[in-house]
């Protein structure tokens, strides 16, 4: 009877610490699949159509096309072999498991800061809360010499640090999540920072005042991050939740980081985002805007409303923008973005507005703006002139001051949109 008891106690021992473990696992699991929302891994190695985490969406570059791996659990066309420091490596040194190079347009560089703690609720998610995909992603062939993947070596020398993140002294506890999140897992650097030379980032954290001054994407404006003056905590926070807020609507590649990744995070995370990015110094200039943007934007409201000898441009608004941006530009508040001094609108690049005004703009659906607000596209309904006729009327009504858009920067934009 003894020894029964005693087999009883074990067993029940045995199952209590195999629930303990499984209750472990889980947790780990679930903050690792947290934790690759915020490093919006599926936008990178997903595509549209697949399964989640097999790779092989092509990623244009100047070198050539770099295929994003498959980073599922599966043993042979995933990364199921590898240990938790090989995947460590690959993650924050851009280093695979047989010792090559991956290129940089996985933001290793970034993710270098990462803690351990994160790096292994990673590792646990991937390996146990992902399944295998067994279908192999293409490979990368790109042009001689950068096909020679050793040469990263010197790239890595050159242009990333071997530290650490550090954390601020004597700033409240949401500034540093919200740096941690932005210098690492966000990657917001990559897109936000303008490139050197070498197709590096200028800048990997705040010492530098160049991190997050803006730059270009595929030939896009990308915006300066840093300070954002015009812009709340509660803006910021809205257009990350949501993909809108007062003043815009996400387009390009922000869509995808909207929809895969910000949405996903909770309200403290996304605050802290914030209040880090308003916390940077605004150094970065106000562009194309006119000094008087008040009674310019009046100015330029009045005479649209009057509707007498409106050049061509005025007309093309009048006709196909206005119910929609209004007669002031400004929109509506978390619906309709504003043109008067959008920053797309506004950038020296004009590449961005024309693409919208070729192919439209559609914002995800989120759990807290489950509509879908979108905007059709022209290209089939206005000619390159007319395109460029009301583009220039965008970019020097109201506040605006922004050079003349051409037809021939059109004629580019639409040849592009129509490439494979």
């Amino acid at each position: 009877m003894k020894l029964q008891l005693r087999y009883l106690l074990m067993a029940g021992l045995v199952s209590t610490a195999a629930q303990a473990a499984d209750n472990q696992d889980a947790a780990l699991i679930a903050k690792g699949e947290y934790l690759a929302r915020a490093g919006d891994c599926t936008a990178c190695h997903s595509i549209a159509g697949g399964k989640e985490f097999g790779g092989g969406l092509a990623i244009a570059s100047p070198m050539g096309v770099i295929y994003s791996t498959n980073i599922s659990p599966d043993p042979e066309a995933g990364i199921g072999k590898y240990t938790e420091q090989e995947f460590a490596d690959a993650v924050r040194k851009g280093i695979r498991r047989d010792g090559k190079h991956l290129y940089p347009a996985m933001p290793y560089p970034d993710y270098r800061g990462i803690t351990d703690e994160d790096i292994h609720a990673l590792y646990v998610y991937f390996m146990k809360g992902v399944k295998p995909v067994a279908e192999k992603a293409p490979e990368t062939s790109l042009m001689f010499p950068f096909s020679q993947r050793w040469g990263m070596w010197f790239w890595n020398v050159a242009f990333t640090e071997d530290k650490p993140f550090a954390p601020r002294h004597s700033v409240p506890d949401d500034i540093n999540r919200g740096k941690y999140l932005v210098e690492t897992l966000g990657h917001c650097g990559s897109c936000h920072t303008p490139r050197g030379i070498g197709m590096q980032e200028k800048a990997l954290n705040e010492s530098s005042d160049k991190y997050l001054a803006g730059g270009e994407l595929n030939g896009w404006p990308v915006p300066a991050l840093r300070g954002m003056p015009t812009w709340s905590i509660q803006n910021i926070t809205d257009y990350l939740a949501t993909g809108r807020n007062d003043f815009a609507s996400v387009g390009g590649e922000m869509t995808g980081v909207v929809e895969h990744s910000m949405q996903h995070m909770n309200d403290q995370d996304l605050h802290a985002i914030a209040a880090y990015l308003k916390s940077l110094p605004a150094d970065t200039p106000v562009i194309n805007r006119r000094a008087d943007a008040e009674q310019e934007t009046k100015k330029t409201a009045d005479y649209l409303t009057q509707g007498h000898n409106l050049n061509a441009g005025q007309m093309l608004y009048m006709n196909n923008c206005e119910a929609c941006h209004w007669t002031d530009g400004n929109g509506a508040k978390g619906i309709f973005p504003r043109l008067n001094g959008g920053d797309v609108v506004v950038a020296d690049n004009p590449t961005g507005l024309i693409n919208i005004i070729l192919q439209g703009a559609q914002t995800p659906s989120t759990p807290k703006a489950p509509s879908v607000m979108a905007m059709p596209g022209f290209a089939s309904r206005l000619s390159d002139e007319q395109v460029a006729q009301l583009a220039t009327f965008v970019r020097s009504g109201w506040s605006n001051n922004a050079p003349a858009v051409t037809p021939k920067e059109v004629t580019k934009v639409r040849e592009s949109l129509a490439k494979p």
